[in-house]
């Protein structure tokens, strides 16, 4: 038994008979239970792509409700999967497209313009900005209401040769086949794993230390603002400007297509900041840790207004809901340790990137569909089987998570503001536009499908790279379909 160190109030014992077993599900054609702990982006898209395979999924979150809270997020290499599961056009009505960054300092005066407008052309979707909150709305919408399940709080879990049982805070357990981890950069899931590993010897020393983080950053979304009071909207694609301050503080905005600003300021820590924000690190996202860095912020100044006018970090506060403020840790780690037994980790959970590169959320989406092609391909599984296609899916996403992590600290680094971030500037203002659309072909290379759903023509002009859960899970269902029609012969 697997028990969680992270809540040590609860003193229970694990097998009170007053706890409550819920009504188990039993598996369709010998398909496997899947428990998925976290309703975010990435448990939530492979809830969707389980539901559309068939296989039978649960979904349980800590939260009692789903808060609007995040900001935005760059979405360009994705859009195959949300055409095969049928919703691309939604997913496409909610995204501005994005062409270019623009960098300012304080004063305003420019200091670089990132030019992404080729991405369209080498990866075949235009890259798309919108607000998190509106793409958590679209997936969670795809789902059962009664496959989600919030305010479950896990406690612990056990594995066996018979499956996987996780007991919840409101004393009720939950059995299946496989435990996915998708509950972010503090996973209980994760924790609780980790811990049994250790106790064997098992756990790398290098996964067996804090996050480490050197940024703390404040994010919000406004409520839709008036587009004759600022010129930005009026584009045809997203107005994403950078403000690089002078000492500690960089601010981002961006415009969506629903008239409002998605912003986040961001506080470079040292040493001592560091130690400061050190009891916050395992806090929950909200607007009570927001409002004093609200007060410390409100006086930059944001480069949206119309000529002449005047737009502070104050002004977009005051346009944003207290409850889609928050204060989050910017941690920054790929773990080694992806799965153990009948358990496997997927996104933040295993790979935790600085929101810079826009590759947080696109990488959880790719995970989702790596893990759903593999477990696809199960009839009845054993262990064996399961620790098979789990290596499989970290083969394969780990050196993309590694590239995405490194992309993530490129982008980190020109937005700094230390001497390196400028001397960092200073090159990509002079990078050549060859060097640029390479840089843009190797971002947009992992362009995932659905193995068990329609193939979709990838329209993209840079090389595709090579999806081995696409590829080999095809061959295994050719494999399972002519051993079918023998057995029927």
């Amino acid at each position: 038994m697997s028990f969680l160190d992270f809540d040590s109030s609860s003193e229970c014992d694990p097998w009170d008979d007053k706890s409550e077993w819920s009504e188990s599900q039993s598996r369709a054609d010998g398909k496997p239970k899947v428990l998925i702990v976290g309703a975010g982006i990435g448990g939530l898209m492979l809830g969707n792509l389980l539901l559309k395979r068939g296989v039978p999924f649960e979904i349980y979150d800590r939260a009692k409700e789903i808060k609007p809270l995040g900001s935005a997020m760059i979405l360009d290499c994705v859009s195959l999967v949300f055409q095969q599961l049928g919703i691309q056009e939604e997913f496409e009505r909610l995204g501005k497209p994005t062409i270019a960054a623009q960098f300012f300092n304080e004063h305003h005066k420019p200091l670089l313009t990132l030019d992404f407008s080729e991405k369209k052309d080498l990866s075949g979707a235009e890259a798309l900005v919108m607000s998190r909150h509106d793409l958590h709305s679209l997936l969670m919408r795809q789902i059962p209401a009664e496959n989600i399940h919030l305010g479950k709080k896990i406690l612990w879990f056990t594995q066996d040769e018979d499956g996987v049982t996780i007991r919840t805070a409101d004393k009720k357990f939950y059995h299946g086949d496989i435990l996915v981890g998708a509950d972010g950069a503090y996973s209980a899931v994760r924790q609780s794993l980790y811990k049994s590993l250790k106790a064997k010897g098992a756990l790398p020393a290098s996964d067996d230390v804090p996050l480490p983080f050197n940024c703390v950053c404040l994010v919000g979304q406004t409520e839709p603002v008036d587009p004759e009071e600022f010129p930005g909207f009026k584009l045809p694609h997203t107005q994403f400007n950078f403000v690089v301050g002078n000492h500690e503080y960089s601010w981002t905005t961006f415009t969506t297509k629903q008239n409002t600003f998605c912003w986040f300021v961001v506080r470079f820590l040292n040493k001592e900041s560091s130690k400061e924000h050190d009891s916050f690190r395992n806090s929950e996202w909200g607007p009570e840790q927001a409002e004093s860095m609200c007060k410390e912020v409100r006086h930059f100044k944001v480069p949206i207004g119309k000529e002449g006018v005047t737009v502070t970090m104050g002004d977009l506060i005051d346009k944003t809901p207290k409850d889609m403020i928050s204060k989050v840790m910017l941690e920054e780690k790929i773990f080694e340790t992806w799965f153990g037994g009948r358990t496997v980790l997927l996104g933040d959970a295993c790979h935790k990137m600085n929101p810079a590169g826009g590759a947080g959320a696109q990488t959880a989406i790719q995970d989702a569909v790596a893990l759903a092609n593999w477990i696809s391909t199960l009839q009845s599984p054993t262990p064996s089987d399961l620790e098979t296609i789990f290596k499989e899916y970290r083969a394969e996403r780990y050196p993309i998570a590694k590239e995405a992590f490194s992309t993530s600290q490129m982008f980190k680094n020109i937005g700094g503001t230390n001497m390196t971030s400028t001397l960092s500037r200073a090159f990509f203002k002079r990078i050549p536009r060859w060097l640029m659309r390479k840089i843009i072909a190797k971002k947009v290379a992992s362009r995932t499908q659905a193995s068990f759903l329609p193939l979709v023509q990838d329209t993209g002009k840079a090389k595709a790279k090579y999806q081995p859960s696409l590829h080999k899970t095809l061959e295994v269902f050719k494999v399972q379909s002519a051993a079918a029609s023998t057995t029927s012969v």
